[in-house]
């Protein structure tokens, strides 16, 4: 696909499903984020495949930030916000890593982060991907952020649901 064809026609996908991507086409989807515009060549992004225990402990971190928010609800309730994030095939965590820098503000290495998370997303569209791009509340929370190996100071830019776009 050539790349303004992807642009044009990149949407995010309502639902996934498995299968997710391929081990070579997360080696391709993650290189391509490396590939960001990066001012000071810092590589501030953390970027962070979770594998099935990752997940489920993101799912749980997840759950517990909502319940922290709004402690009313219920164990079903909190189930969902499980199920929501579980029932994606692939989920990549796209973090920034902030480093204290003088040439460097905070603000242009979350910007290059988010310009990864682009490279990513529009990767994976390539590939055949149907993709998500969340954050959400939980993304703010710095227990959430513990799970991926991020600092409070740090942060998280995107979680990135990865499968079958289901029609």
């Amino acid at each position: 696909m050539e790349l303004l064809t992807a642009i044009e026609s990149r949407t995010s996908a309502g639902r996934l499903a498995a299968p997710g991507p391929t081990p070579e086409h997360l080696v391709r989807m993650l290189d391509a984020a490396r590939r960001a515009p990066d001012h000071g060549r810092m590589k501030p992004w953390h970027l962070l495949v979770l594998d099935e225990p990752a997940k489920t402990a993101f799912a749980a971190a997840a759950a517990q930030a909502k319940r922290r928010r709004v402690p009313s609800l219920n164990e079903e309730q909190l189930a969902a916000e499980r199920e929501k994030i579980m029932r994606s095939p692939t989920i990549i965590i796209v973090g920034c890593a902030v480093r204290d820098n003088p040439k460097v503000p905070e603000i242009e290495q979350i910007v290059a982060v988010g310009a990864a998370a682009q490279n990513l997303f529009l990767a994976a569209h390539d590939l055949g991907y149907g993709v998500m791009w969340k954050t959400g509340a939980a993304a703010y929370d710095a227990d959430v952020k513990a799970v991926v190996g991020l600092k409070e100071h740090d942060h998280i830019v995107g979680i990135i649901h990865v499968g079958t776009r289901l029609k």
